[in-house]
């Protein structure tokens, strides 16, 4: 069954992707979340799904569900930075008059194309940030943004097109904060993650600009158990591969791949102990990147020329304990 069928979350349309291993929820009219992944095989879900309950806390933050885009990713201090000329300034929505996780939340997303054939489905979703009067007025630069989700078999691809429709260089950082689902077990699962090292944070969350070693996880890119773990941590990518697994005890794994050339960072988040979540966090450009003095080598900060058009990959893969024997 490989097919795209319709639903609804709270009055809003959603648009599910079938396949024989998977279910894939998108929630496009609420800032083109994926709010559902489920595991056919394994009847759980593999992402942190809001209950219909949920609407007035996913409305004011809906990043802590599914797989949400933060464009930019994590704080900026005091939401504030200038670029080529260009100042900008974001809301002050977190500690200490600082900005946190974008602005890019429950937009909405129109549906441009679907397609279905023998080997799976396509959703292709487009929005512009022209149209968001609140975008504009932080981010004065018009851009277009598609997203391609394809579900084959237990694999699901992201394609995110970004394309420059202003008058001026501009700079570009996303990331996805991804809540991978625990299920209240830790202790069964490990996770290894592709990093050689760590970014120090000051006393308002913000990177210092320093880069150190993984002491304490340093047998991350080998694989560690969760379980005793409370991670708020950002990572810098070792740069030669781009996946994270993260692994069950049983056999069972998610394969999470994030394009090695353009996301340069990785944070883990369990939100306290971990105990029912590992948000795995791939980013592009480092928080704060703007307004640090390092090289884009360094922060990961994209910058873009009008009519530059840039595209991001990632991928999840469910592999199921009977296919790692």
């Amino acid at each position: 069954m490989k097919q795209v069928t319709k639903g609804l979350w709270n009055g809003y349309d959603t648009y599910i992707l079938h396949s024989r291993d998977l279910e894939v929820t998108l929630l496009p009219r609420l800032g083109n979340n994926i709010i559902s992944i489920y595991d056919r095989i394994q009847n759980r879900e593999v992402v942190r799904k809001p209950d219909e309950q949920d609407l007035a806390f996913y409305l004011q933050k809906p990043y802590h569900f599914g797989v949400p885009m933060l464009i930019p990713p994590g704080r900026i201090h005091l939401g504030h930075f200038e670029y080529e000329g260009q100042e900008y300034q974001f809301a002050q929505n977190s500690v200490n008059n600082n900005h946190i996780h974008g602005l890019h939340r429950t937009q909405p997303w129109c549906v441009s194309d679907i397609e279905e054939d023998e080997d799976g489905c396509t959703v292709t979703t487009e929005w512009k940030t022209s149209e968001d009067e609140l975008w504009m007025r932080h981010f004065p630069v018009p851009m277009t943004l598609s997203m391609t989700f394809r579900l084959q078999g237990s694999t699901l691809t992201q394609q995110l097109r970004v394309t420059h429709q202003g008058d001026h260089a501009a700079p570009f950082g996303m990331g996805y904060h991804t809540w991978f689902m625990l299920d209240g077990e830790p202790q069964r699962w490990n996770i290894k993650l592709p990093v050689n090292g760590i970014y120090p944070l000051n006393e308002d969350l913000l990177p210092t600009g320093d880069l150190e070693d993984l002491g304490s996880l340093a047998g991350l890119p080998y694989g560690i158990n969760l379980a005793g773990h409370n991670l708020d941590t950002i990572f810098r990518s070792d740069r030669e591969h781009d996946t994270a697994y993260l692994t069950r005890n049983d056999g069972y794994a998610i394969k999470y791949t994030a394009n090695k050339d353009s996301f340069l960072h990785w944070v883990l988040f369990t939100k306290g102990e971990s105990s029912d979540y590992l948000c795995i966090e791939p980013y592009t450009w480092l928080p704060d990147a703007p307004n640090m003095e390092r090289n884009a080598d360094f922060t990961g900060l994209i910058h873009m020329e009008p009519g530059q058009t840039i595209e991001l990959f990632t991928q999840i893969e469910i592999v199921q304990p009977a296919e790692r024997e």
